[in-house]
């Protein structure tokens, strides 16, 4: 079988099997629910299709013509002399186009470094000076950032640019690559070769650049197949950004087995579940804010669920940030009939997967789980010693998605990454009796008042459980006495209102020493991919103590 761990491959194999299995099938699927277009409009290569003209914009193409379109952008690159380890920086929203341009660039041999779309300009020049880009490939979205940084970046860097009306500093991809081949020689590329950089997510610091080789990749195609049994038959919604390993490599198992996906363009409760109805998905990966989104849209009866086919919708998964078990009880009343699983991973693990709680685990919601698919796992103390099970340690793992190390970062490599191959991920956890891992925080996040540590996660799940909450961070602010104590940042549910005494009142179940100190109520900032950006947090709040913090939400 395609799938099977002993077959040497990498996932330029699969996309040309894919396009000899099932070259007349849908591979992709875009929706645009921004865009409200009335008429059916045919390009060169693929149509514009509308599910429904009043609603949405729809795009497809089937295999074949995601092969001849990877095909001809590598051999663009190929005509400008980009071949094995050269880097080429793509810096696109979802859409269409962006997964073949990827597959160009490894056809190539090149290494494909996706970048973050809320990078502003300086970023932008600090992730392409970092690693090493010979080549900026960029959409329409970031034509102002692009164009600040297109002196300097464009003197040894060739721009191309996807999308009509191309500025002048850059060049055209898309009349560019339709003269070129839709055929591409195929170059000899193995799993030991180099593959692409992955940028951190910043939530600890400035991006970190991450090596990975195709070894990896084709990994956690293996990982996310075995993990959640995907089939050709399934249809894959994916809704968060594909720079980020995580939505990518939840996309590698149903691009495994040739199954069709959605990328979705919006993020919406009542586009995700119309989306999930109109195109009869199967397996939808959400964050944690966008279920919460859809759980209370159908609590408000803004959603009702009697308008919709979701009878296909089989499996639910989360990943990217612990999960609140309150969340998944919530989940399970309104659609007893999915099955459900967590996800833990990192960029330097290829994104998600090393460890996974498993399908049908509902007793044991709140743990991210056991190992993964071809992962090793285990909790150490302070000198990287085993703690004892049910003693709180920093998580390690290890597997063939391991990074290869932080490009150009030596230093930053030694730090995580020891001799064995062993990952320490800066992750607390615990292991239970039965050898299911719970995420306890973030190394870094751990709140030591009056020398005893506090993790934030724990009291975050407790709030979360009050009816009025909407989402929840929990930082360590400045106490003289005791060196830190708590602020728990609200933020509350439409319609609901929450004051700091009632949220005090609640917090009595709690033992007294983690009971926030104080209670903000604003808006919670996430990344992309879900996780709170509790630096952001900590810059706002974690300074001088707010002593006139608003009561009221």
């Amino acid at each position: 079988m395609l799938f099977m761990e002993n077959i040497k491959m990498t996932i330029v194999d699969v996309l040309e099997e894919n396009a000899l299995k099932y070259g007349n099938e849908v591979a992709l699927v875009e929706i645009n629910p921004e865009v409200k277009e009335r008429r059916r409009v045919t390009w060169k290569e693929y149509e514009l299709i509308e599910s429904d003209p009043l609603v949405h914009f729809r795009r497809e193409i089937t295999w074949k013509v995601f092969e001849e379109k990877a095909d001809r952008f590598a051999n663009l690159l190929a005509s400008r002399g980009i071949g094995k380890g050269d880097k080429v920086a793509i810096l696109l929203m979802n859409c269409l186009e962006w997964l073949p341009i990827y597959f160009g660039v490894l056809k190539t041999g090149a290494l494909a470094v996706p970048l973050n779309f809320r990078y502003a300009s300086d970023e932008i020049k600090y992730c392409l000076d970092l690693a090493e880009v010979d080549v900026l490939v960029f959409g329409p979205e970031f034509i102002g950032r692009v164009e600040e940084i297109a002196d300097e970046i464009s003197k040894k860097r060739l721009l191309y640019y996807v999308g009509s009306n191309c500025p002048s500093f850059a060049e055209d991809y898309v009349s560019l690559t339709a003269n070129c081949s839709s055929h591409f020689e195929k170059r000899d590329i193995t799993e030991d070769d180099f593959a692409a950089i992955y940028f951190s997510s910043g939530t600890t610091g400035f991006p970190k650049a991450i090596l990975h080789k195709h070894r990896a990749l084709i990994h956690s195609c293996r990982c996310e197949q075995a993990h959640h049994k995907q089939t050709h038959d399934d249809i894959f919604l994916c809704i968060p950004p594909l720079y980020h390993t995580g939505a990518k490599m939840h996309w590698f198992g149903s691009f495994l087995v040739g199954a069709k996906s959605v990328l979705l363009k919006g993020t919406k409760p009542d586009v995700i579940i119309k989306a999930a109805s109109d195109e009869h998905c199967t397996i939808v990966w959400l964050l944690v804010p966008w279920a919460q989104d859809i759980l209370d849209a159908i609590d408000r009866g803004d959603i009702n669920l009697k308008d919709y086919d979701l009878s296909g919708w089989r499996l639910m998964h989360i990943g990217a940030q612990p999960v609140p078990p309150s969340l998944i009880k919530r989940w399970r009343t309104i659609f007893p009939n999915h099955d459900y699983d967590t996800n833990y991973g990192l960029s330097e693990s290829i994104g998600p997967g090393c460890v996974h709680l498993g399908l049908g685990n509902f007793d044991k919601v709140g743990a991210i789980g056991k190992a993964g698919y071809g992962w090793e796992t285990k909790i150490v103390d302070e000198k990287r010693n085993p703690v004892k099970r049910g003693e709180v340690g920093e998580l390690a793992v290890k597997g063939p998605g391991v990074m290869i190390c932080y490009y150009n970062d030596p230093k930053s490599t030694d730090e995580v990454l020891d001799k064995e191959g062993w990952l320490y991920t800066g992750d607390m956890a615990m292991e239970d009796e039965d050898g299911f891992i719970f995420l306890v925080d973030r190394k870094k996040d751990v709140v030591i008042s009056g020398g005893e540590n506090i993790y934030p996660v724990q009291i975050e799940d407790f709030i979360r459980t009050h009816n009025a909450v909407k989402d929840v961070a929990v930082i360590g602010v400045p106490d003289k006495r005791l060196g830190e104590t708590t602020a728990a940042i609200i933020e509350v549910k439409e319609g609901f209102t929450l004051t700091k005494e009632e949220v005090d009142e609640y917090c009595l179940k709690l033992p007294r020493y983690k009971r926030p100190h104080e209670v903000i109520f604003t808006t919670i900032p996430r990344n992309p991919t879900g996780k709170i950006e509790k630096p952001k947090l900590r810059k706002m709040y974690g300074g001088e103590r707010l002593v006139d913090a608003q009561n009221k939400g």
